[in-house]
């Protein structure tokens, strides 16, 4: 499950960007990126509180699959079709129903593991990181395929995430049964439409968890969005155009996601050892690092600040992410689980990631997609970019020292 899962999203969430720069999309990027916290705001939630009361979890992930994957598949046909004379809008129409069927699955697929483990009398803080590993392992294997097959700069990276989507859609069915908590019993409107995960906020110690978490989502589709366009960039520049990091970006980019599949495998060490107030300020000075490495690399004699820069994006992106559901699914009654879960993913991939997504657009559209800047030397462009990164590793440490002052850990955590 976990496999597939992310093999999905992996086949176009690093290069879309490139696909939508070649073909005049490129001030648009951060619209696509950021629709899919827009959808995050709402879908998870609404999807969650299905799952926690009507339909079970893993039937509730294989439908809403289906129809991202269906969508997406049409997205690709569509952009195929179109050519160099695609259309935002109709591109972008059948991209959001995908994503907004897509992710309130990241969750889904969480509470279904959690399900499955604890009915199997398993830890989950033990045992779901070794479990989790295998989604990004499928995330990488779904970026190498779509490099290695040269799907990069087309469309046809849409019907590769459409075509895996269907294949888990359908898999989903014959996961464990999750149990929904819809006994008949009349229940108040909070308890029916699972509103009661948003009392959590009643908890100082959970309200600044959320808000952090909401904070530092931020940080989290940056370089999804805009790394792939920035490697490719420094092939407007004689010195670096043969480079390995130019021709095959994504190939590159991967290695982030390989140091996720071992940082994943520290996390249940580290949330024993450190809490969940230490592990989560490692990931925020961890975005700080991994934004500043771009800033001052290049794929020629610098390619060892971006590889150390996709090392430190394992941290950032597991510790953060992984630790913090966990976090919330020890913190919350089974009851309300999946519908926590979904809030989570609100205040990361919804409101954080849509304001980061559009800040970082409106940043890159001043200091390097700017019309203005159009005829100056590429050098001067670059430059661009990495000041680009450095206001994004700035935002990121001013995030961190405050957590530090915020946030309150309980002993017992």
């Amino acid at each position: 499950m976990n496999f597939l899962q992310f093999a999905v999203w992996g086949a176009y969430l690093t290069c879309m960007g490139t696909y939508l720069h070649i073909h005049g999309l490129g001030r648009q990027i951060g619209i696509f990126y950021s629709i899919q916290g827009i959808v995050s705001i709402f879908m998870p939630a609404i999807i969650g509180i299905i799952a926690d009361r009507w339909i079970q979890a893993q039937k509730m992930l294989g439908i809403s699959h289906l129809i991202s994957a269906s969508a997406m598949i049409c997205a690709g046909l569509y952009g195929l079709n179109a050519g160099d004379a695609v259309q935002f809008g109709p591109l972008f129409t059948l991209y959001t129903i995908g994503v907004a069927f897509y992710m309130p699955t990241i969750a889904l697929s969480n509470s279904v593991a959690y399900y499955a483990l604890e009915s199997a009398g398993l830890d989950r803080v033990k045992h779901f990181p070794p479990i989790r590993v295998f989604g990004t392992i499928g995330f990488i294997v779904a970026m190498w395929c779509v490099d290695l097959l040269g799907f990069q700069p087309t469309a046809s990276q849409f019907v590769m995430s459409g075509c895996i989507g269907l294949v888990l859609g359908l898999y989903a069915f014959t996961l464990p049964k999750c149990n929904s908590n819809n006994d008949g019993k009349v229940t108040s409107v909070v308890d029916m439409f699972g509103l009661r995960a948003f009392t959590l906020f009643k908890q100082k110690k959970m309200a600044v968890f959320f808000i952090f978490s909401m904070l530092l989502g931020v940080s989290l589709q940056i370089t999804n969005g805009f790394a792939n366009p920035f490697l490719h960039s420094f092939g407007h520049i004689a010195e670096y155009a043969d480079t390995f990091g130019v021709k095959h970006a994504n190939m590159l980019i991967s290695l982030s996601q390989i140091s996720e599949t071992l940082c994943i495998l520290l996390i249940p060490f580290c949330l024993k050892k450190f809490g969940i107030k230490k592990v989560m300020l490692i990931a925020m000075f961890a975005w700080v690092l991994r934004f500043g490495f771009f800033g001052l690399g290049n794929p020629g004699p610098g390619v060892w600040l971006f590889i150390l820069s996709c090392i430190v994006y394992g941290v950032a992106f597991d510790f953060f992410n992984i630790s913090g559901s966990l976090f919330v699914d020890q913190q919350t009654d089974a009851s309300i689980r999946s519908s926590a879960q979904g809030l989570f993913m609100l205040m990361t991939n919804g409101i954080g990631a849509t304001l980061g997504t559009f800040g970082a657009q409106a940043i890159l559209n001043r200091l390097v997609f700017n019309p203005l800047r159009q005829g100056a030397e590429p050098t001067a462009i670059m430059q661009g970019w990495s000041n680009a990164w450095f206001v994004f590793a700035a935002y990121a440490l001013v995030v961190a020292v405050t957590f530090i002052f915020a946030f309150k850990e309980e002993k017992n955590n």
